[in-house]
């Protein structure tokens, strides 16, 4: 099981506003700043998404896929992502290559990472 997982970005101000933007569609907000340059996004009080910067260089390539509890939301996601800056990557459809009902939407962050909303609920 998952507990949290961590990008380093290269902008923490530009990916702070990035996320709390395209995160918006699916309940999640940062909820937590420890230190300068750090932070905790979730959908209840703890965050599990986290980012950073000035540790590491950014990562681009990583792929992170959020659960969303409907298509709307998806649709939602993709929008307020590109809204925010991001580059599509796939606009929200069914994939069926994965299995008959899953509906997703991918999205290109500020460092490239390859980010997606998907439900696996039918329509």
């Amino acid at each position: 099981m998952l507990d949290h997982m961590g990008l380093d970005v290269s902008d923490y101000e530009r990916s702070k506003t990035f996320y709390d933007k395209a995160l918006a569609p699916l309940g999640f907000k940062l909820l937590m700043e420890p230190v300068p340059g750090i932070g905790g996004f979730g959908n209840g009080q703890m965050p599990f998404f986290w980012i950073a910067s000035g540790r590491r260089a950014p990562q681009s390539g990583v792929h992170v896929a959020f659960t969303a509890d409907n298509r709307e939301t998806v649709d939602a996601f993709h929008a307020a992502a590109l809204a925010a800056g991001a580059t599509d990557n796939g606009a929200p459809g069914v994939r069926e290559i994965y299995h008959p009902t899953y509906y997703g939407a991918y999205v290109l962050d500020p460092d490239g990472n390859n980010v997606e909303a998907v439900c696996h609920k039918p329509a």
